[in-house]
């Protein structure tokens, strides 16, 4: 075992459709807004700059008059106050699987929001009370009581707890939402702060324990102690009793690198094996060193974009996302999962390794956990899900009985034995969960959802649409049955497509009563960029290859109208944050395929991200500006300085959060200003609290879901206005 962190959002599990159709389109025609003359900037000639100072008096008052102008049109719209009904009747369902996590004596930890717990509480139950259908919850930690009683608006961020016995925490309270974060210890059994505890003042980064006296640190130290992209550059060691700026520094990156942290790595029983620094170069690229009793430090032989994902039965479990040559001389390829004997290969790199799974073709590994003697790895392939248990002994592997042609997650794990929880769903099946254990191959339904919508007379289909250079591109599409293939359907069209993150099809309540229901139609792009076929799908779109998924995403939406689905008037696109740059790529690019645009906390300026809050991290993502080769690659692009006037770009609706301290809400704000000074009419609206998730708590999260919902139903299922 690595660490053992209680979550704060719950899983969703997730699962595929009907089997796929393959059929071939013609090239993407060339983007009518390609030759536009775009809008060049440069920090001395960006008109719109004051609007990132994030809380400056003129940028906020430019806000509140946006967010009147929104907040009049779509909730003075009639069917904005049944759709919020529906919404927050959705998000605060007392009707959900509660996700569950093992503590290291096998109890089930929980964190909970409904309409009485807004904010949250952490709970703790019993497996066996666990698994009956009205378990007894003892609450650990209250957040709304919290919050009240200090006057805060606290966001819980997860607890890192000290194993094995878990009774000391640190707690990870977020002020609105934002990634920093204050670290407070808090005793679980006392359920108390503990008087004169370890407490770390608002910062990004991370705290790992040691043992009780003793944790490793990764904080903003003062002048000089953060990287380019805003994180931790130094790891220190901070004892109990001291203050932050006593802590001794033991690790230290560069300025340039995105940031640095510090873990150990524990065993089954919660015995420290090795205490580890990594230092993230890049996005993609860290190295890992180790801490050494001295205080010395020795970088360990790992390829430079590599994860390591478990400790079991003695085996260290790493992922490499590059072809590599071990210094035992053995040959890997990229998406391998290997193994060593820890102990062996610390004493020496040369130690062999052992291939525990290659991925084929068309299959990506999505999850790796461990129980206490066994791996389990969540392997798909064409974006559907099966789970394999590895014996750490041969490694031989045997496949869990789980439904087929659904999306599996791999959740929590026991280290008391071989228990691990695997939830699994489609789209159009809610969510159920099961408890398998690794050694037996047995498997329990210990929760299954009700419908949280009709879904009767509806189905998914799997097709694919070729991209400009010729690659298909997957996609799902879930609809009525009787959905007639005329270009009439109102259509919402998902994206993603970065970062290796997959977008894995599964059951969305919200989805399903606010538009499927409601005669949508809903799909989702598998587009290069993301993980959905391991690592090279992810790499063919980085750095100077950014175009292709864009392409993919815009082959998707031709296809849908080639095939008759939807049609220009009738089509929508959404994304957030990645996605929001997805969605402006499409805006300036492909105008003619849309009538309905949802960015939601979008990256848009592609030549200031960097300098803008975390952005100088997604420099191995994107490319850097500063340096001419890449930035003319980016300004092919770049969504702020390709819109111009002259283009048939429909009403779009961005929204943003003030507390992202992520993805800087300039970028939004920039984008609906330069909209609105070339004529274009815009729907801009910015929560004032909430985070890069746009929602601090699940009435504002309710609130958002509605008035996208309601947006699109103007645009896509309205008569379409004329443009």
């Amino acid at each position: 075992m690595i660490i053992r962190t209680l979550a704060s959002v719950a899983v969703l599990s997730l699962a595929a459709g009907a089997a796929p159709v393959a059929m071939a389109q013609a090239s993407v025609s060339t983007s009518v807004a390609s030759t536009a003359p775009g809008f060049a900037t440069s920090d001395a000639t960006d008109p719109y700059l004051w609007l990132e100072e994030v809380e400056g008096e003129r940028a906020m008052d430019w806000v509140k008059a946006h967010n009147e102008t929104s907040l009049g049109v779509l909730q003075g719209d009639p069917r904005y106050d049944a759709l919020h009904q529906q919404a927050l009747e959705l998000v605060q369902s007392r009707d959900r699987i509660p996700s569950p996590g093992f503590t290291h004596d096998g109890h089930i930890d929980n964190f909970w929001q409904d309409a009485e717990h807004v904010r949250g509480i952490w709970r703790r139950t019993t497996l066996d009370s666990y698994r009956t259908d009205a378990p007894q919850w003892e609450t650990i930690l209250d957040f709304d009581a919290l919050s009240a009683a200090e006057g805060a608006n606290w966001v819980y961020k997860g607890a890192t707890c000290l194993s094995p016995e878990e009774r000391y925490c640190l707690i990870s309270l977020s002020n609105g939402g934002k990634d920093a974060v204050t670290l407070r210890e808090f005793d679980s059994v006392t359920r108390t702060f503990v008087e004169g505890g370890f407490s770390l003042p608002e910062s990004k980064g991370g705290a790992s324990w040691i043992d009780k006296d003793t944790l490793l640190i990764s904080r903003d130290f003062g002048e000089g102690s953060l990287t380019d992209s805003g994180y931790p550059r130094t790891v220190r060691l901070m004892k109990r009793g001291q203050t932050i700026d006593q802590a001794v520094e033991v690790f230290a990156g560069q300025k340039t690198d995105v940031s640095v942290s510090g873990y150990t790595l524990r065993d089954a029983d919660g015995v420290v094996q090795a205490v580890l620094l990594n230092r993230g170069i890049n996005f993609y690229e860290s190295e890992t060193w180790r801490l050494n009793a001295d205080g010395s430090t020795t970088k360990l032989e790992l390829p430079l974009k590599s994860n390591i994902n478990a400790l079991v039965a003695g085996q260290l479990v790493a992922t490499t996302d590059q072809d590599w040559t071990a210094p035992s001389g053995q040959q890997f390829k990229t998406g391998d999962v290997i193994a060593w004997d820890l102990q062996a290969w610390l004493a020496d790199p040369k130690a062999p390794a052992r291939l525990v799974l290659r991925p084929g073709e068309r299959e990506a590994v999505e999850g790796i956990n461990a129980t206490r003697n066994k791996l389990v790895v969540a392997l798909y392939e064409n974006v559907r899900g099966s789970v394999y248990v590895y014996d750490p002994a041969d490694w031989s592997r045997t496949r869990l009985d789980l439904p087929q042609n659904v999306s599996v997650g791999v959740g929590s794990a026991s280290e008391q034995d071989d228990k691990i929880f695997v939830s699994v769903t489609g789209y159009l099946n809610p969510s159920s969960l099961y408890l398998a254990d690794a050694a037996t191959g047995a498997v329990d339904l210990t929760k299954a959802l009700p419908d949280k919508f009709d879904a009767s007379g509806m189905r998914v289909d799997q097709f694919e649409a070729r991209s400009t250079d010729g690659t298909m591109i997957p996609y799902f599409v879930v609809h009525k049955d009787a959905m007639a293939l005329d270009g009439s359907n109102p259509t919402l069209l998902y994206g993603y497509g970065g970062f290796q993150s997959s977008l894995l099809p599964g059951y969305s309540p919200t989805v399903g009563k606010l538009w499927l229901e409601r005669g949508g139609v809903y799909v989702i792009a598998n587009t290069r960029g993301g993980g959905e076929f391991g690592p090279k799908w992810h790499q063919a779109a980085q750095q100077e290859n950014r175009q292709r998924a864009h392409e993919d995403f815009q082959a998707v939406a031709q296809d849908l109208i080639t095939r008759g689905i939807t049609s220009q008037p009738h089509l929508g696109v959404m994304g957030g944050s990645q996605g929001g740059l997805f969605m402006g790529a499409m805006l300036t690019q492909r105008p003619d395929l849309i009538n309905a645009a949802v960015i939601q906390v979008p990256l848009f300026d592609m030549l200031r991200f960097h300098k803008l809050l975390a952005g100088a991290s997604w420099i191995g993502e994107y490319g850097d500006p500063d340096i001419p080769e890449q930035r003319a690659w980016i300004e092919q692009y770049s969504p702020y300085q390709k819109l111009a006037a002259g283009q048939p770009y429909p009403e779009v609706f961005i929204h943003t959060s003030t507390k992202d301290d992520r993805v800087h809400p300039g970028h939004a704000r920039k984008a609906a200003a330069r909209m609105e000074a070339l004529g274009y009419p815009v729907l801009f609206y910015e929560n004032t609290d909430g985070g890069h998730a746009a929602g601090a708590n699940l009435r504002e999260t309710a609130r958002r879901i509605a008035l996208e919902y309601t947006y699109l139903t103007r645009r896509l299922m309205d008569q379409p206005a004329q443009r």
